[in-house]
């Protein structure tokens, strides 16, 4: 006989469900123990012979936990489905002969114009931890912006600034909130600069907040880090973890010190500009020499 769990940590834990998820399902009367119906987030279970269904289905045991990252294109949103119907990471996974058959789900988020490294699994557990703000794992941005940021307004971010909590341009100064220390360093420079972030914390659209503080817009977002893990597969392809990747994870999600590989991938380096090109008609400035004069 097993020592009784938490029921949301057996939902989770079958591969349902994150758990914070896990938790919305017992409140709202969707979870059977027994054939009784369960609200109380403290009832706990025996999973090796208790009866447990969500949602009239019986739950069978834990699920094998398997773990990816993706590389989110720019243009789908972080969720399993959208109520406005715009397209989701779950049917970017779907087109593809190797999606997993397993239910996973995105440990944090990419907004819909963002893109970059998304970790994806079933292990409820994992994906719970790594996403508390106390675990002060690192993940590291490309940000691109308009305009050009003064050094003392970067030592702002550098430092931590108050954001809005909620969306932006809420106006209710009460409704704000002092961000973590970040690693700012500039990438590429020009009018419309790339800045490499690195944060410990995620709030909601916070580097577009940040940012929009010392007033300056944010054009794209690329994530190319997230504890030791580096972004190393094209937009829209995804790879499983290898074990040693998912221990590095459980390390980091400890706030333990993990490594990154030294020399970054290619789809974690920004690309070359492309060249401008000639207009149609255009003269060229190539003045063919003349003729020679003959000597005498």
């Amino acid at each position: 006989m097993s020592e009784p769990v938490r029921l949301q940590k057996i939902i989770a834990q079958a591969g349902l469900a994150s758990r914070r998820a896990a938790e919305e399902l017992i409140l709202t009367g969707r979870v059977t123990l027994n054939g009784e119906i369960v609200t109380e987030l403290g009832t706990k279970a025996d999973p090796e012979r208790d009866h447990i269904r969500v949602d009239g289905k019986l739950l069978h045991g834990p699920e094998r936990h398997r773990y990816f990252v993706l590389n989110k294109p720019r243009g789908y949103v972080t969720t399993l489905s959208d109520p406005e119907g715009r397209p989701t990471i779950m049917e970017l996974l779907a087109k593809s002969p190797k999606a997993p058959r397993e239910r996973l789900y995105p440990v944090g988020r990419l907004d819909y114009l963002s893109e970059g490294l998304l970790i994806l699994t079933n292990d409820g557990e994992l994906a719970n931890a790594l996403s508390k703000a106390s675990s002060g794992v690192a993940k590291t941005y490309l940000v691109k912006i308009s305009g050009q940021p003064s050094e003392q307004a970067l030592n702002q971010l550098r430092g931590g600034i108050m954001i809005e909590r909620g969306r932006l341009q809420e106006g209710d100064r009460r409704n704000r909130v002092l961000t973590q220390p970040a690693e700012i360093t500039l990438t590429r420079g020009g009018e419309n600069p790339w800045y490499s972030v690195t944060l410990t914390e995620g709030r909601n659209r916070q580097l577009r907040k940040m940012f929009e503080e010392i007033g300056h817009h944010v054009e794209k977002i690329r994530r190319i880090a997230y504890g030791g893990l580096v972004l190393d597969v094209e937009p829209g392809e995804f790879r499983e973890l290898t074990p040693g990747e998912v221990t590095a994870l459980g390390r980091a999600s400890q706030g333990r010190k993990v490594e990154r590989k030294k020399v970054l991938p290619e789809a974690a380096k920004l690309k070359e500009p492309a060249k401008p090109k000639r207009k149609p008609g255009a003269r060229s400035s190539f003045k063919p020499a003349g003729p020679r004069r003959r000597s005498r």
